[in-house]
């Protein structure tokens, strides 16, 4: 079932938001699709805050991104919470600014193999610093099967919506088979962000400084990590950048659970695709225009 146009739209802003930051200069930084938008929001003073608002029945609870980002703030780079709630069926999460740019800055974008290298290079710091031990988060294979089954039931994966080129061809049911009997027999388990993407990593002087969007934290196969981030290499510069990605990590290839990551990717709450699929797309559009509530 394709998505409806009110899918499509971003949620609008509570009111209280407006009321706390009537006087703040409001500017959109980025729109998701469907149903989520961030808002950088500027005060008088020079503080920049962000505004990220989630709606729909398909959109992922922020509360879950909460949880992590309080989590995650004791040993990575990540922002503070300053403010959450739901309000008339949308979530909204405030957070404060970090350095750095996001890796989709056209000025980063125009030197691919230097933006590649730092990105796997962050990825790897995320994935020594924080420790399994202590993450009340779970994404091993068990759960993560048990999550897409039982989003399946619910019919909240859409093949058409959710999949990428790669996986196109498959009914969700198909999906569903491939998942389990390709599962890999060994996890190499870490921290994972969820879904490093280039938006997703803050970049300043070729080094990653903050981590954002970490709603899909959890314990998991470094390649759950890997796969997807290699994947955004393509979406955003074009293929032929992901064994530079994989050299400056520090790991070879591994086709098959790349693979396997991938689809689950597809599957999975955080995952979605632009509606008008085109070839390396880049998976989050990116906007500037000044914007009030």
């Amino acid at each position: 079932m394709a998505p409806s146009q009110a899918d499509r739209e971003p949620p609008p802003v509570p009111r209280s938001l407006q009321q706390t930051y009537e006087s703040w200069h409001w500017q959109t930084a980025w729109s998701f699709v469907p149903g989520t938008v961030v808002f950088r929001l500027a005060g008088e003073a020079g503080e920049v805050r962000f505004l990220k608002l989630s709606g729909g029945p398909r959109t992922p609870r922020l509360a879950l991104e909460v949880e992590r980002l309080r989590w995650a703030r004791e040993y990575l780079p990540v922002p503070s919470v300053i403010d959450s709630g739901r309000e008339d069926g949308v979530d909204w999460l405030v957070t404060s600014g970090l350095p750095g740019q996001p890796g989709v800055s056209p000025e980063l974008l125009a030197a691919p193999d230097v933006l590649a290298a730092t990105l796997a290079r962050g990825l790897r710091r995320f994935h020594d610093a924080a420790p399994v031990a202590s993450c009340p988060f779970d994404f091993r294979l068990d759960a993560a099967l048990a999550l897409v089954r039982s989003r399946a039931e619910a019919e909240l994966i859409e093949a058409e919506a959710d999949f990428n080129l790669e996986h196109a061809h498959l009914k969700v049911e198909e999906a569903l088979a491939r998942l389990e009997s390709r599962r890999p027999l060994r996890e190499d388990l870490v921290v994972c962000h969820g879904d490093y993407c280039f938006p997703n990593a803050l970049i300043q002087a070729n080094e990653v400084t903050g981590y954002v969007d970490l709603g899909a934290l959890g314990v998991a196969d470094r390649w759950w990590d890997l796969a997807v981030a290699s994947w955004s290499t393509v979406w955003n510069v074009g293929p032929g950048y992901e064994e530079l990605f994989f050299r400056s990590y520090g790991v070879d290839a591994d086709e098959e659970k790349m693979a396997y990551y991938r689809l689950l990717y597809d599957v999975s709450p955080e995952a979605w695709c632009p509606f008008e699929v085109v070839s390396h797309q880049p998976r989050y559009r990116h906007t500037s225009q000044t914007n009030g509530p």
